[in-house]
Parts: C-alpha cells; structure tokens; sequence
C-alpha cells in the first residue's frame, strides 16, 4: 500500500527498515509495531498517488541550477517525475515536474556531468532538460 525512501550516510550500515515490521511509516497488518531500532523513510507516497517507485538520482548537474541537490524519482505506473531536497535528514522542497507522457518509468541514468536521463517501457530514453 505504501512506496517510501530511505536515505541513511553513506558511512552507515546494518539499517533495519523494518520489514516486515513496518510499511513504510506504518504498522503491517500482523506485527507488534515495535519501531525500537527501526529507520523509517525519509519520504513515502500511497498507492493514490501511484503504484511503484522508481528510484532515482540526486542531481548534480548544471543545466538546472534550482533543481541541484534534489533527488529525482519516478512511478512506474503513473509515469510521473517528482523531486525532493534532503536537509538534516527530513525531505523538503518537494515538487512535481511536467514531463509529459512518459510510459512506465523503469529507471533513472547520469552522465559524467551529472545530468539526469530517464528510460521508459516505451522504449525511449529522456533527458531531464530546463
């Protein structure tokens, strides 16, 4: 019912994202919802608003200057492109980005220069341009 991000430093392992605890931030049907030691997503979406995340890149490009330091992601289903900044381990700045029809979105690429692409069941491959 729920798709979700985790994002932890890269310095840290052995993170418990509490399968099958949890779901996303929420009590699975069949446990005790003890969330002690658990690391819950920094950003989650439910199956209104989509059926499947694809998961992305944070940007790093230079051709979209206001879109720096966002992680870009996808749903499979809908074929929408969303984003988020991470600061102080909380998602902010969220936004929603007119891609036009896509298709099904089965995974983000990034050149050498940090520019994103996005490739499609449609058989195409996007680049994310201004």
């Amino acid at each position: 019912q729920w798709e979700e991000v985790n994002a932890v430093p890269a310095t840290q392992a052995g993170d418990n994202y509490g399968w099958k605890i949890m779901e996303s931030a929420h009590c699975f049907s069949n446990s005790s919802c003890n969330r002690n030691g658990l690391q819950l997503p920094v950003h989650e979406y439910d199956h209104d608003d989509g059926c499947s995340i694809t998961g992305g890149h944070v940007y790093r490009g230079n051709r979209i200057p206001a879109l720096r330091g966002h992680y870009v992601y996808g749903d499979y289903c809908d074929g929408w492109v969303k984003s988020f900044r991470l600061n102080n381990g909380v998602a902010t700045d969220h936004r929603t980005h007119d891609v036009g029809d896509l298709g099904s979105i089965t995974s983000f690429g990034e050149d050498a220069e940090g520019e994103l692409y996005i490739l499609s069941t449609n058989g195409r491959l996007y680049r994310i341009i201004p």
